[in-house]
């Protein structure tokens, strides 16, 4: 029961965050439609509301990529997975998380750092004139997030070893979307 109590906790943590991004998706749009309406109608554009669109599309696809960890919506390419018991498919996702996803995941927060660092001491802006000052905040949205998807993964692995222990059942897939 105390690894249930741990993984709902860090449910409604990621459920949080998967509600801060669908916000800034909201965000996105308005921010593109602004763009497009000031280019097309007044003949006026502005770099910063371009380079904005996309920091904030960046954001959501950083952070958006745990979220989609915890309802199992990520991308699966193994077409034998689905033919597999709830107790295999769990044993997979454990060994996958260990062994593929937290290595990568470290690996990129080890390799962003230095990324990081040179755009916060030198004080990096963007290129263009009239676009955003301070890059290193969006750059460092990389190692944070993948902090944020090693959270997700121990979540992920909480979850699965709950169904190998009979406590919880398997999330169900994400619907497919027919189109007719």
């Amino acid at each position: 029961m105390f690894l249930l109590k741990i993984e709902k906790t860090m449910d409604r943590i990621i459920d949080a965050v998967g509600y801060l991004t669908g916000v800034l998706m909201i965000w996105l749009i308005l921010n593109v439609a602004w763009d497009v309406m000031m280019r097309y109608v007044f003949h006026d554009s502005s770099i910063a509301m371009q380079e904005l669109e996309w920091h904030t599309f960046a954001v959501i696809m950083l952070y958006g990529t745990g979220y989609a960890l915890r309802y199992n919506a990520h991308v699966r390419v193994d077409f034998l997975y689905d033919r597999m018991s709830p107790r295999r498919q769990a044993w997979i996702n454990i060994l996958g998380t260990i062994f593929f996803l937290l290595p990568l995941a470290l690996l990129v927060i080890y390799g962003s750092y230095d990324f990081v660092m040179d755009a916060y001491t030198t004080h990096e802006i963007s290129e263009d004139p009239g676009g955003l000052p301070y890059r290193w905040i969006i750059k460092a949205q990389i190692p944070f997030a993948f902090i944020f998807l090693i959270f997700c993964a121990v979540d992920f692995t909480i979850h699965n070893i709950n169904i190998l222990r009979g406590i919880e059942a398997p999330l169900p897939e994400p619907e497919e979307e027919v189109i007719e």
